[in-house]
Parts: C-alpha cells; sequence; structure tokens
C-alpha cells in the first residue's frame, strides 16, 4: 500500500517534464520530510530533473551532485538514474570528459541489476548517440545507430516512449546530413508515437516541434516551419526554458529572413540575441557551480578522513597520502588542461587537415555507385585550382556561392559540388566556413591586436554575412563560441608568459 510520501512522488515525476514549476514545489516538500538516504535522494533527483527542464542549470547541478544521491543505502537503480542525469547535465555544459565518467559509472552499476537492466541499457545507449549528434559526429552517431538496432529491436516494440526517442534521434542525425526524406520518415515516426502516448511530456514535445521547424525551414518549406516553430515557441514559454527559447528564436528569424520578412525577422533576431547572452551566463554559472561542488566534497572526504587518524599513529603516513593525491590530481588537472589549450590553439592545424586527410564514411561507400562521372583530367584540374582557392582570400568575399565559385572555376556546379564532397567529405557551405573560420583562427593566433577586436568586427572579417551566423558557425565547427575560444587563447599566452619569466 503506497503512503502519502510514495503518493507525492508519483505527482512529481508526472509533472516533472509537464509542470516543473509544481513539480518543484512537491520535491521541496519531499525533501524537508525525508529521513531515510533513499528519500533524500529520491527528491534531490527530482528537484534536478525539474530545474534541467526548466533550463535553470545552476541548480539542477546542485541537486543531482547532492552527497547523500550516491550512497550505499541508496537503491542502485536510484544511482544508476542519477549518473545518468549528471552524464546529460555536463553534456549540456559541454564538459564531454566528466559526462562520459558518470555514464562510465552508471554502466558499472547496471551490470550488478537484474530488472530493467535493459532499460538502463537503452538510456545509456542514447545519451551516447546524443553526445554524438550535439558534438557533429553525425555520422558516427548513424553507424551506432544501426550497429545496436537489433540489439534493442523487442525493447522498442515494447515500450512506446523509448522508442519515440530512438525516432527522434534517427531523425535529428538525418537533418544534420540533409538528408531530408529520410528525416521527415523518422520525425512523422515520432509524432504518431507521441500522439499514442498517455504521458504529458512538454518539455520532449517542445524539441520535437523545434527539429520538425528546423527541418521544415532548411527543406524550404517556411511557412510550415514558422507555423510549427512557433507551437514549440508556446510549449517553451510555458516551461520558460532559456536555452528552448533561445534556439526556437533563432529558427524563426532564420525563417523569417529567408520569406524576406524583415521586420519580423527583426524581432525574433533580437530576442534570440538577448536569450543567448542569458544562456551563456548560465552555462558559466552552472559550470562553476559545479567545480565548487566537486572541490568542496573532494575537501570534505578529505577532512574526514584525517579526522578519523588524527590520534593514531598512521597519522603521518595518511597526511602523505592525501599530499600525493592532492598533488597527482593538480598535475593531471593541470595537465589536462594545458592539453586542450595547446589542442585549442593548434586547431588552425588540424582543420587544415580535414580538407585533405579525411578518411571516407561508410555512408560515402555506400553512395560511391551514385558518384557523378568526371573525367579525370577535369577533376584534377578542378582539385588544383581548389587548392589556389585554399591559398587565396576569394573565400571572404561574403557573395560566394557555389555558382560563383564554379564560374571562376569554369566548370559547372555539378562538378564542383561533387568534387569538394569526394575530396574534403564536406558541402560547398561547409568547406567555405572552414576556410573562413581557420582563417580568423590564424588572425587571432598571430596578430595579438586581434584578440580585441569585437566579434562583429572578427565576423566581417572572415567573410560572415552577421555576427551571429559567425558565432553559430564557429562553435559549430570549434565546439565553443569565439568569445570563449579568445579567452582560453588568452589564458594559454598568459602561462606561456609566464613560464618563460620564471626560467
Amino acid at each position: 500500500m503506497y503512503s502519502q510520501e510514495d503518493a507525492l512522488v508519483l505527482k512529481a515525476k508526472e509533472l516533472v517534464y509537464s509542470n516543473p514549476t509544481e513539480a518543484i514545489k512537491i520535491a521541496d516538500h519531499l525533501l524537508n520530510i525525508s529521513h531515510e538516504p533513499q528519500e533524500f535522494a529520491i527528491a534531490n533527483m527530482l528537484l534536478a530533473k525539474s530545474y534541467m527542464t526548466k533550463g535553470d542549470y545552476k541548480k539542477a547541478i546542485i541537486y543531482a551532485f547532492d552527497d547523500q544521491n550516491q550512497l550505499e543505502k541508496v537503491a542502485i537503480k536510484t544511482r544508476i538514474e542519477n549518473n545518468i542525469l549528471k552524464s546529460t547535465l555536463l553534456r549540456k555544459l559541454y564538459l564531454d570528459t566528466q559526462s562520459i565518467e558518470y555514464l562510465n559509472k552508471a554502466s558499472v552499476l547496471v551490470s550488478k541489476v537484474s530488472s530493467e537492466k535493459k532499460l538502463y541499457e537503452y538510456h545509456i545507449f542514447l545519451e551516447h548517440i546524443n553526445m554524438l549528434l550535439d558534438r557533429l559526429s553525425v555520422n558516427e552517431a548513424i553507424i551506432k545507430l544501426k550497429e545496436t538496432e537489433l540489439q534493442f529491436k523487442n525493447f522498442l516494440n515494447e515500450n512506446v516512449d523509448e522508442k519515440r526517442a530512438y525516432h527522434f534521434v534517427y531523425a535529428k542525425a538525418y537533418n544534420s546530413l540533409t538528408k531530408y526524406d529520410s528525416a521527415f520518415v523518422h520525425i512523422d515516426k515520432t509524432f504518431e508515437l507521441l500522439n499514442a502516448s498517455n504521458k504529458i511530456n512538454l518539455y520532449e514535445k517542445a524539441l520535437i516541434y523545434k527539429e520538425s521547424g528546423l527541418l521544415f525551414l532548411k527543406n524550404k518549406e517556411f511557412k510550415k516551419s514558422k507555423e510549427t516553430l512557433f507551437i514549440a515557441l508556446q510549449i517553451a514559454e510555458v516551461l520558460d526554458n532559456p536555452f528552448l527559447l533561445k534556439e526556437i528564436n533563432r529558427d524563426l528569424a532564420i525563417s523569417y529572413l529567408a520569406s524576406n520578412q524583415k521586420n519580423e525577422h527583426k524581432v525574433y533576431y533580437e530576442k534570440f540575441l538577448f536569450l543567448n547572452n542569458s544562456v551563456e551566463e548560465i552555462e558559466q554559472g552552472a559550470v562553476n557551480t559545479y567545480y565548487n561542488i566537486i572541490s568542496s566534497q573532494e575537501e570534505s572526504q578529505l577532512e574526514s578522513y584525517n579526522q578519523k587518524y588524527t590520534k593514531y599513529l598512521y597519522l603521518s603516513i595518511a597526511i602523505a597520502l592525501f599530499i600525493i593525491i592532492v598533488g597527482v590530481l593538480i598535475l593531471l588537472k593541470s595537465e589536462s588542461r594545458k592539453k586542450r589549450n595547446r589542442e585549442i590553439i593548434n586547431y588552425l592545424e588540424v582543420s587544415r587537415n580535414i580538407f585533405t586527410k579525411v578518411k571516407p564514411t561508410i555512408s560515402a561507400k555506400k553512395q560511391t555507385s551514385k558518384r557523378l562521372v568526371i573525367p579525370e583530367e577535369t577533376e584534377q584540374n578542378i582539385i588544383l585550382k581548389l587548392k589556389r582557392f585554399e591559398k587565396s582570400l576569394k573565400f571572404l568575399n561574403k557573395d560566394m556561392s557555389l555558382a560563383l565559385l564554379a564560374g571562376q572555376f569554369e566548370t559547372n556546379t555539378k562538378y564542383l559540388s561533387e568534387i569538394i564532397n569526394k575530396n574534403y567529405n564536406d558541402n560547398f557551405n561547409t568547406f567555405i566556413n572552414k576556410l573562413r573560420v581557420n582563417y580568423i583562427i590564424e588572425k587571432l593566433k598571430n596578430d595579438t591586436n586581434y584578440i580585441n577586436y569585437k566579434i562583429s568586427f572578427l565576423a566581417d572579417e572572415s567573410g560572415f554575412s552577421s555576427h551571429s551566423n559567425f558565432t553559430i558557425v564557429f562553435k559549430g565547427i570549434v565546439g565553443m563560441s569565439p568569445a570563449t575560444f579568445i579567452k582560453l587563447l588568452v589564458k594559454e599566452r598568459e602561462e606561456i608568459m609566464k613560464n618563460e619569466d620564471t626560467k
């Protein structure tokens, strides 16, 4: 027989993704009346999920990383869910290494359970896929989806909600690859399963409508795009999630611009810029909170350890171990941070290799038979012209297009597009955007004046039509915003100067 507390837990679980504000009120009450570690862990997880739904990642981090969530007295399934939740939060904050660490912890715990094992394995698998999609490793995500399709076939047929999530990630992947027919097939299945579900999940619903609106936008169905995005916007406003609102307003602004409705475009573009600033502040606050919590937990553990052995002969050994452990952790963190900074500073060299050393993907191999047959002499001539084009600055021309470049090369657009796709594994727009991003990174690295320029100047200098377009493309290619990249570059230079002074 269920107690009053059990009934409140069930009610809060129903409201987490549909009415997170009400779910927070119930979970707060549960936290206040909790006495056992399991009760605290459940209340903390409900609060963390609710705040994540609202886009308040700072508070979500606080409750997800509470010490009591991983105590031995907490049910193993609750600890599995908590680790997956931590992984999701850290993925959204671009802390990939830490995200994978908690996903691995969840996997270890899953190996110890017998019931609902497939469910937790599927959630871990889905989190891996979402990370690949977020980091634009789309082909790898598709391969992983296909490889594991048989593994979860029976499970998905028995679980409507999980099957819907499966089709949704497929739709996102194909949308990113501009395979719109396949994307529409999966988004239609997603909507079909959404309508068949008895659960109310406004957060997932907003994501699905947002992705559908983006798909219509890319397919140049601007009317349907705006209609679908408006539905997503209404849902996101109910949830008051700034991350969702930012992305939806951005897509609406692009849709209106494509429809030549400049006044409407200006309205939504200004909303996007405002929300983008808010989102960056939230992300930074959440990351700082995470590191503060982890540091505090480590200090608490070490303090407890020292107190336990204060009156014993092994005090000196404990202190020595403590110093060694802390020293190793600091060294590892320092080396990891330096390695990351070096990778950022050396990005230009790495990205150049993308154009010449990209290995064909499985999907590319499968489509080899469908490529245009281009005379070898013609192909080699165009490749030579592309190499000269890379070394020139013509790609900074804002009017640069496939048709314009084909005209300059004295060839047709189909030949040029096919050769770029074949030799660089990119479409024309990605090819040009990478050249532009590489150009501005080179400037930032070699000319100290550039780090003091405004982002809008950098955007114009590198050939982008707008500040927002530059930021979106830069973040998509490099994995961080231009402002964050510049901060890391400045920090790296300061460390180099500091090291030189100490020599």
